[in-house]
């Protein structure tokens, strides 16, 4: 099947592939990214989570394909509504794409040629070349990675990373169930119960715009609340 690239004016967040056979959705919650907003452009785009600022006017105004939600239900509920929206459409894949500048989309083509080899979820991964800086952000990265593999046997380089690709399967497993949030503890149980998972090396620019939530705080509550979901409460999870 041959894809068509549709270029999207902003550099950054650029291209999704498609055609009449196979549709990839692009998720992203530029909730409090309101420098990017002008530059969010393509025929193919999904805008998802309540907007801040006037990205929903401006897509309006574009004529652009969106999903705006009344309410902010935050980067799970944003998710699921686009897997959802993605599932009823038809859609063959998702990938989930952050809004904020990090994510570059020249890598979207080797995560689509990835998973079209067999894969449930490629993941953009960091680390698979190069080794994880000494900060207290990647020693928790590095536990995450060291869990999962405790616990699946099977090694994920960059567990955080928010660039992920989902095959039609996996659409529909994240639109079903309520159980799911786009996290690591969702990718080690997701391996547990036999999904298949890859990774593409990737490259990710600093964040232009909009506010991480995970402060030096957040961040540690985040990693502990990680470790103990992979490491016990993945034992008692069940899918619905």
């Amino acid at each position: 099947t041959k894809f068509g690239i549709a270029d999207a004016a902003s550099a950054l967040l650029g291209s999704i592939a498609y055609s009449l056979l196979y549709c990839i959705i692009k998720i992203f919650c530029p909730y409090n990214a309101k420098d990017r907003h002008h530059k969010l452009c393509s025929d193919k785009w999904m805008f998802l989570r309540s907007f801040k600022y006037d990205a929903a006017d401006i897509c309006r105004s574009k004529g652009y394909e969106m999903l705006n939600l009344p309410v902010n239900l935050g980067l799970a509920g944003a998710f699921q509504a686009g897997l959802k929206y993605a599932y009823t459409k038809g859609y063959s894949y998702a990938i989930q794409f952050d809004a904020d500048g990090q994510h570059r989309p020249e890598f979207i083509e080797p995560m689509l040629n990835r998973i079209k080899e067999g894969y449930d979820i490629v993941i953009g991964s960091r680390f698979i070349n190069q080794k994880k800086e000494k900060s207290l952000r990647m020693i928790g990265s590095k536990m995450l990675t060291v869990a999962i593999k405790i616990t699946t046997g099977k090694r994920v380089a960059d567990p955080t990373s928010g660039m992920r690709m989902f095959s039609r399967k996996m659409i529909k497993e994240f639109a079903q169930n309520l159980n799911y949030g786009p996290e690591p503890d969702t990718v080690s149980y997701l391996l547990k119960n036999g999904a298949e998972i890859s990774e593409v090396s990737v490259n990710m620019d600093e964040r232009v715009a909009g506010e991480s939530y995970l402060n030096l705080t957040n961040a540690a509550k985040y990693m502990v609340k990680m470790l103990i979901s992979i490491l016990f409460v993945q034992n008692f999870r069940k899918r619905g």
